[in-house]
């Protein structure tokens, strides 16, 4: 039998729980988060409350899906997407990689003299912890904004059937992570790949009737470790270890 050398949650994924911002957007709707894509992860909404949509951009075109409770929505890496509040809209996020899309999986649609190197990218996204919460807030705020009027743009683009702009903003967020696939691969070889071999293992042991793991059994929980963080869509409440 192959020991399981996993025991974090289900298939090493990610969760926090969010509560989308309902400050007015850039062009006037009621509320909604900030403009952005992942370059290794899937993440999925689980919508608990309020109504929205989801707004996407990929090279395929723009789509709007509604939310409200009960509505699962997903996608994969490269798919820009933001999250529109029309009111109380709050969501659980599941996310690949033992939550990877918020822990350096994900560029901001920036405009491109923010995207040219790390460092600066760094200072366009930053949210300096030791700030009142207020002026975490207007920073927050700002870049959302930022980041939304360039995503539309890159929609309007789209639209009008040219495809240089995102393809040209997906290259540059591509060079700005690629010092960090490392760590990445690293996250991914300690959580969903041992997560996977582990199932291999527990299939195995079952085929030859060997069912020693089922000893082995284990009940874990935990709670947020953080509340009320300023996140890309909204605050956030982070479960670490899971």
């Amino acid at each position: 039998m192959v020991t399981s050398a996993y025991d974090g949650f289900p298939g090493a994924v990610g969760v926090s729980r969010l509560s989308v911002y309902d400050w007015p957007t850039v062009e006037g709707l009621p509320g909604g988060g900030t403009p952005h894509l992942h370059l290794a992860c899937s993440e999925g909404y689980v919508v608990t409350s309020g109504r929205g949509a989801v707004q996407t951009l990929t090279a395929s075109g723009y789509r709007e899906t509604p939310l409200e409770p009960g509505v699962v929505a997903w996608f994969t890496p490269g798919t820009i997407h933001r999250l529109v509040n029309d009111g109380g809209l709050e969501i659980t996020v599941v996310m690949q990689n033992s939550g990877l899309p918020e822990a350096g999986d994900a560029v901001l649609t920036l405009p491109p003299d923010r995207l040219v190197d790390e460092a600066t990218y760094a200072d366009a996204v930053r949210i300096p912890a030791d700030l009142p919460e207020a002026e975490q807030a207007r920073v927050a705020r700002a870049r959302r904004d930022l980041a939304t009027r360039r995503f539309l743009e890159l929609r309007a683009a789209t639209e009008a059937g040219d495809p240089g702009p995102l393809a040209d903003f997906q290259r540059a967020a591509a060079a700005l992570v690629r010092p960090r696939l490392d760590d990445w691969e690293r996250r991914w070889r300690e959580g969903a790949e041992a997560a996977a071999r582990a199932t291999g293992g527990h299939l195995d042991a079952l085929r030859e009737r060997d069912v020693r793991h089922l000893a082995e059994g284990r009940v874990a929980s935990t709670g947020p470790t953080a509340t009320g963080r300023f996140g890309m869509c909204g605050r956030l409440a982070v479960y670490q270890g899971i």
